[in-house]
């Protein structure tokens, strides 16, 4: 099944875009619904799964989780009993996540890795959305009624983060343009303008029959 990965900096409107190009191409859009179901597979709450993925885990966790998963005690233990919730554990919850939405059908799906994850596939295009600093802070402030100060912390903090999840995890540089088909600068074309030009190279890119669910060639 076809599959559109967006990565996003932080308030370059990239959820916006995959939202929009999801109603385009009448595709199914995974975007905050991961977090969710990731907690739900691992039995956290989605506050707990984002807490954990957004720390750098210590050397000691990181040792004691892989001590987990070869322990004899760890795989004779009930079915039901679940695991300490790292985040290799949620990693690995994340990953059937994504299996699980491409195996459904023609999907977009926002953030989480799943660039790397999918990197291999040959019916996945993979996009980046991208803006100015300014235009990023300006958004932010729009959105979660700060000030600029605080926009920009939350800028600056969210991409580090990003940064070091997808290093981390995938041993990829999140931003490098070689990880991606395309890099949109949203301040420059605006959403509806990224969204149009994301949807003219997956038409262009994919065969006409996985344009649309069912097979039939979107009009």
């Amino acid at each position: 099944m076809p599959v559109v990965t967006i990565s996003r900096t932080y308030g370059s409107g990239g959820s916006e875009v995959a939202a929009g190009l999801a109603r385009r191409l009448q595709w199914a859009l995974l975007d905050n619904a991961f977090v969710e179901r990731v907690a739900v597979g691992l039995h956290l709450t989605p506050a707990h799964v984002e807490a954990i993925e957004e720390r750098r885990p210590s050397l000691a966790e990181r040792i004691a989780d892989a001590f987990a998963y070869s322990s004899q005690e760890m795989l004779s233990a009930p079915l039901g009993a679940p695991l300490p919730p790292t985040e290799d554990r949620i990693l690995e919850a994340t990953h059937r996540v994504i299996d699980e939405a491409v195996a459904r059908g023609p999907v977009v799906l926002v953030g989480r890795g799943a660039q790397a994850w999918l990197a291999n596939r040959q019916d996945a295009l993979h996009f980046l959305c991208v803006s100015t600093p300014e235009a990023s802070v300006t958004r932010v402030m729009d959105r979660e009624s700060v000030t600029a100060d605080e926009a920009a912390r939350q800028v600056e903090e969210t991409n580090r983060q990003r940064l070091e999840y997808v290093r981390r995890c995938w041993n990829r540089e999140w931003l490098a343009p070689a990880n991606y088909h395309a890099c949109i600068n949203t301040a420059w074309l605006g959403i509806e303008g990224a969204v149009t030009v994301l949807e003219a190279i997956v038409r262009a890119q994919l065969p006409p029959h996985l344009h649309q669910p069912g097979g039939s060639q979107g009009q």
